[in-house]
């Protein structure tokens, strides 16, 4: 008998409005997560203890782990921790940097995890990926798909606007990540995955189309589903291929190369995928993709993220590098330092026109 349908990796519960955070026991308990209250909750070292200070009394039997960074030490060191206390659950409190360490502590231990997400700089907040520094820079760990995820959007405005817009870049630049995928596909034969594409895509497009910005909910709930429905995506398809193409190797080349200088990630990839865009003919599309990145306050040029023509060239040079494999637009042209060269200056004369 063929096989009708699949099951598809995601969470049991996406709860995304204003005052989620204040419901959080309760959805915890009315979703079996943990009818208990028994929970491992990962924090920041800073900025979490005002979120533990909130939480404390309506999750009387949760202990608090405070996460000094997003390294792979941190992640081994809570999973430790929470090993043998007999938890419901592991529940990531905090930007990406906690939510990939929970991750990843929840992964070693067995035990599912909520991610409760208080900024939307990525969409790793609802991967089957954990991101994490080690000795050799920087690691991606696959883990399982988050069993819920709970974004506050009054908390969500509380954190600096900077986190939004990074994720704001980091959305739209699903639709050239999809394009490398569909060009490795036409090229190559790499198989695609039509639906994960079509939901990292219209992820994408619905931010980039959205009249709103950073400080409107309607806005803020687009792109939080659009995050959330870019790590089921990524889940569907098995890696991260829908939501990482040229334009995120042109962001990991910027981190290995510029390490102290890096902006965000979302900067680096909403400019990675304009220029993308741009390479592969597509410049209505650029033109575009760049107007909105400038409407919300986001870099489209190298120099608005203090990085001159010449150490743009080289991490575009450098890019292919970062993900040995992976086939995109950068590893089709194979362009050469001046052809890079000549790109950009036609890339920058276009969408400064």
């Amino acid at each position: 008998m063929p096989v009708l349908t699949r099951l598809i990796p995601s969470p049991v519960v996406v709860d995304i409005r204003r005052g989620a955070m204040d419901d959080l026991a309760g959805l915890l308990a009315d979703q079996r997560i943990s009818s208990s209250g028994k929970l491992a909750i990962a924090i920041s070292d800073g900025s979490g203890r005002a979120l533990r200070e909130r939480l404390a009394p309506v999750l009387p039997g949760a202990d608090w782990y405070a996460v000094s960074d997003g390294t792979i030490d941190s992640a081994v060191k809570l999973a430790d921790g929470i090993k043998g206390n007999r938890y419901d659950a592991v529940v990531g409190l905090g930007g990406g940097k906690i939510i990939d360490v929970a991750k990843y502590a929840a992964a070693r231990v067995g035990l599912p995890l909520v991610a409760v997400a208080t900024n939307l700089s990525h969409d790793g907040l609802c991967s089957p990926v954990a991101t994490l520094d080690n000795d050799n820079g920087r690691g991606s760990y696959g883990v399982p798909t988050p069993i819920a995820v709970v974004i506050d959007l009054d908390v969500i405005r509380e954190a600096p606007a900077r986190y939004v817009r990074s994720g704001i870049g980091d959305a739209i630049s699903n639709i050239s990540c999809v394009a490398d995928w569909e060009l490795a596909h036409e090229v190559n034969g790499e198989e695609i995955d039509g639906l994960a594409a079509a939901m990292a895509r219209q992820a994408g497009e619905a931010v980039l189309r959205h009249p709103g910005g950073v400080g409107d909910d309607a806005f803020l709930k687009v792109l939080a589903e659009g995050l959330v429905l870019t790590g089921i995506s990524m889940s569907v398809a098995g890696d991260s291929r829908p939501a990482s193409g040229a334009c995120h190797e042109i962001n990991h080349a910027f981190d290995l190369l510029y390490p102290q200088r890096a902006a965000s990630h979302g900067e680096q990839v909403g400019l990675g995928a304009c220029f993308a865009m741009h390479l592969r003919g597509a410049r209505q599309e650029a033109l575009l993709m760049a107007s909105i990145l400038r409407r919300h306050g986001l870099p489209v040029l190298p120099e608005e993220i203090g990085f001159s023509v010449d150490e743009f060239v080289r991490a575009v040079d450098y890019a292919p590098q970062t993900r040995p494999g992976r086939f995109t637009i950068l590893e089709h042209l194979n362009l050469s330092t001046d052809q890079i060269r000549d790109a950009y200056a036609d890339y920058a004369s276009t969408i400064s026109s």
